[in-house]
């Protein structure tokens, strides 16, 4: 089974951790968060993996080549040329995977204790092109579903919102970065270059059933901002690894 783990942002809302080094590389008890995402993921049967680079690309494949890719078979996805957003970044990911394959997209700064063999089964029992991972949390960007089923978005502090289709009965949920994205999904892919995955949901929404997995009662942190990331940091220092 093949994984993406998005490594090539900015990592803007990280400085000052990210002037010298890419956040992928910034460490948790010794750990980088690269390492942990592809541990949480071995876990679960995923041997070959996809990691896209840009912001202090070297540093990321040096660091893999030394630790031998952590035993596992791990293709980079080179975007030293110009980032190409979430969307941009998964299509030219799954040039990597079989042409039958399904592909998880599991963000470098998440750590969850999600179970994964539950979430591939439920996207599996449901038979859709894509499975996105929920909680109910406080976000200002808010996914909307009816049902099962993918019908917009909103920004809570713009009061902006995007609609797929309309229905009477909506809940929200925040997207956890964790996405499972059937053989099926990427022929529907048109969009080219650089472009929000989001966008690509939305537009499918109109047609097709995305589905959700709500994993609302499991652990789960975005280690995007300094103060999430110190806090776990701390807890870390004080109680080890916990959530893997």
């Amino acid at each position: 089974m093949i994984a993406f783990i998005p490594a090539a942002g900015l990592g803007t809302r990280l400085k000052p951790y990210t002037l010298t080094k890419p956040k992928a590389l910034v460490e948790i008890g010794g750990k980088s968060l690269l390492e942990l995402a592809i541990t949480k993921l071995k876990r679960f049967g995923y041997t070959r993996f996809v990691v896209n680079v840009h912001h202090f690309a070297d540093q990321i494949i040096d660091a893999l080549a030394k630790n031998d890719n952590f035993g596992m078979e791990i293709f980079i996805s080179d975007e030293r040329n110009g980032l190409l957003d979430t969307g941009g970044g998964i299509l030219q990911a799954a040039n990597f995977r079989l042409p039958d394959e399904e592909m998880l997209v599991y963000n470098v700064d998440v750590l969850s204790d999600i179970n994964l063999d539950r979430f591939r089964a439920i996207h599996h029992l449901r038979e859709t092109p894509v499975t996105l991972a929920c909680r109910v949390r406080e976000s200002s960007r808010q996914l909307l579903f009816d049902d099962l089923h993918l019908c917009g978005w909103t920004n809570k502090q713009t009061g902006q919102v995007r609609m797929a289709r309309h229905l009477c009965s909506l809940q929200e949920f925040a997207f956890s970065g964790i996405h499972l994205l059937s053989p099926a999904f990427f022929p529907l892919v048109n969009e080219q270059g650089a472009f929000s995955i989001i966008d690509v949901y939305l537009r499918l929404a109109e047609t097709h059933k995305l589905s959700y997995y709500n994993h609302s009662y499991d652990y789960w942190a975005d280690l995007g901002k300094v103060p999430q990331l110190e806090q776990l940091q701390a807890e870390v220092s004080e109680k080890g690894f916990f959530w893997i």
